[in-house]
Protein backbone atom coordinates (compact mmCIF):
# COMPACT_ATOMS: atom_id res chain seq x y z
CA UNK A 1 0.00 0.00 0.00
CA UNK A 2 0.93 3.36 -0.76
CA UNK A 3 1.04 6.46 1.56
CA UNK A 4 1.30 9.94 0.40
CA UNK A 5 1.21 12.96 3.08
CA UNK A 6 1.70 16.90 1.58
CA UNK A 7 2.61 19.98 3.73
CA UNK A 8 2.04 23.49 3.20
CA UNK A 9 4.48 25.93 5.26
CA UNK A 10 4.21 29.57 4.84
CA UNK A 11 7.07 31.68 6.49
CA UNK A 12 7.43 35.44 7.26
CA UNK A 13 10.61 37.14 6.13
CA UNK A 14 10.51 40.22 7.82
CA UNK A 15 14.25 41.36 6.65
CA UNK A 16 13.69 40.70 2.55
CA UNK A 17 13.23 44.00 1.24
CA UNK A 18 13.31 42.55 -2.30
CA UNK A 19 12.40 39.30 -4.07
CA UNK A 20 15.94 38.76 -4.80
CA UNK A 21 16.04 38.43 -1.17
CA UNK A 22 13.06 36.01 -0.52
CA UNK A 23 14.82 33.49 -3.68
CA UNK A 24 17.89 32.97 -1.55
CA UNK A 25 15.91 32.03 1.24
CA UNK A 26 14.06 30.13 -0.98
CA UNK A 27 16.49 28.35 -2.97
CA UNK A 28 18.87 27.62 0.38
CA UNK A 29 15.81 26.06 2.29
CA UNK A 30 14.61 24.11 -0.43
CA UNK A 31 17.92 22.95 -1.74
CA UNK A 32 19.10 21.91 1.49
CA UNK A 33 15.40 20.07 1.92
CA UNK A 34 15.98 17.95 -0.97
CA UNK A 35 19.34 16.58 -0.25
CA UNK A 36 18.43 15.94 3.38
CA UNK A 37 15.20 13.82 2.57
CA UNK A 38 14.67 13.65 -1.10
CA UNK A 39 11.27 14.91 -1.15
CA UNK A 40 9.14 17.01 -3.56
CA UNK A 41 9.30 20.40 -2.47
CA UNK A 42 8.34 23.75 -4.10
CA UNK A 43 7.14 26.98 -4.17
CA UNK A 44 3.37 27.09 -4.35
CA UNK A 45 2.00 30.27 -3.59
CA UNK A 46 2.76 34.02 -3.03
CA UNK A 47 5.63 34.14 -5.83
CA UNK A 48 5.05 38.15 -5.76
CA UNK A 49 5.28 38.98 -1.51
CA UNK A 50 8.85 39.19 -1.08
CA UNK A 51 7.78 38.86 3.14
CA UNK A 52 5.97 35.78 2.61
CA UNK A 53 7.21 32.39 1.40
CA UNK A 54 4.57 29.66 0.80
CA UNK A 55 6.30 25.98 0.39
CA UNK A 56 4.26 22.74 -0.49
CA UNK A 57 6.26 19.43 0.56
CA UNK A 58 4.84 16.00 -0.64
CA UNK A 59 5.89 12.76 0.81
CA UNK A 60 5.11 8.95 -0.13
CA UNK A 61 5.87 5.79 1.73
CA UNK A 62 4.67 2.54 2.33
CA UNK A 63 4.29 3.36 5.92
CA UNK A 64 1.78 5.20 7.27
CA UNK A 65 3.53 5.85 10.33
CA UNK A 66 6.90 6.73 8.46
CA UNK A 67 5.50 9.23 6.14
CA UNK A 68 3.77 11.39 9.17
CA UNK A 69 7.08 10.83 11.03
CA UNK A 70 9.29 12.65 7.94
CA UNK A 71 6.57 15.59 7.60
CA UNK A 72 7.29 16.24 11.30
CA UNK A 73 11.15 16.03 10.73
CA UNK A 74 11.06 17.93 7.64
CA UNK A 75 8.83 20.97 9.42
CA UNK A 76 11.37 21.02 12.41
CA UNK A 77 14.64 21.13 10.13
CA UNK A 78 12.65 23.89 8.31
CA UNK A 79 11.91 25.94 10.73
CA UNK A 80 15.77 25.41 12.08
CA UNK A 81 17.37 25.99 8.81
CA UNK A 82 15.76 29.27 7.54
CA UNK A 83 16.11 32.97 8.96
CA UNK A 84 12.45 33.33 8.42
CA UNK A 85 9.56 32.89 10.56
CA UNK A 86 7.05 30.07 10.18
CA UNK A 87 3.73 31.22 10.96
CA UNK A 88 1.12 28.52 9.46
CA UNK A 89 1.55 24.75 9.40
CA UNK A 90 -0.69 22.66 7.39
CA UNK A 91 -0.86 19.06 6.89
CA UNK A 92 -3.23 16.79 5.20
CA UNK A 93 -4.24 14.96 1.78
CA UNK A 94 -4.47 18.35 -0.33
Amino acid sequence: MIFTLSAKLVFHIPHATSLKDKRQIRRSLIEKTKHKFNVSIAEIATQDAHQTLTIGIAVVSGDGAHRQNSIDEIIRFAEEHTNAELVEVEVGDF
